[in-house]
């Protein structure tokens, strides 16, 4: 066999190493594909959430806490996961992104060392649909590296996650790159 053909071949079963074994899944009723490295669990969590904004701004339905159904998956040292809720009103959708947000980078005591725009196909274009790369610290006291978005679509709210050791751009450029709403 060519040398040339050879290393085509090992490039290729390389990309389909079962590391990363990729594959479409549906969240539910959200209207959302992701692409995620492995077999997915399923789940639902209620997340509190504080208002950013003092008492008298925030309208009487604005929510204290978000039951959100989930997605997610752990290989080579990566969890990969996806969440979404839905609000009760179009109101509510920019400033629960907010408190979403917030209360996840203090959860993880994380400091933001890059954002950038990224669009998600049928998502509402949002400016604070960020990809951030924050790092933090885990429950435990270690530290971790996290690359965050979170993006709207009607009275859908959406969070996509990947949190490592070392973020890996290669895997997660693949990650977000995935969610698509349909």
């Amino acid at each position: 066999m060519h040398p040339l053909s050879i290393a085509v071949l090992v490039l290729g079963l390389s990309a389909c190493s079962p590391r990363f074994n990729w594959r479409e899944v549906r969240l539910d009723s959200s209207g959302l594909v992701a692409l995620l490295p492995c077999k997915p669990d399923r789940g639902s969590r209620t997340l509190p959430i504080a208002p950013t904004a003092p008492t008298a701004l925030i309208t009487s339905t604005a929510p204290t806490e978000l039951v959100l159904h989930m997605v997610a998956c752990e290989t080579q040292g990566a969890l990969f996961a996806v969440s979404f809720t839905e609000l009760k009103s179009p109101e509510q959708v920019l400033p629960t992104l907010a408190q979403w947000r917030l209360a996840t980078l203090s959860q993880l005591r994380a400091q933001i060392s890059s954002a950038q725009a990224l669009g998600v196909k049928g998502a509402i274009p949002l400016p604070q649909t960020e990809l951030l790369l924050a790092q933090g610290v885990r429950a435990d006291g270690s530290a971790v590296q996290a690359q965050l978005l979170w993006f709207a679509s009607g009275t859908r709210i959406f969070h996509a996650v990947v949190y490592s050791d070392k973020v890996k751009p290669e895997v997660t450029q693949t990650f977000f790159a995935g969610l698509q709403l349909q």
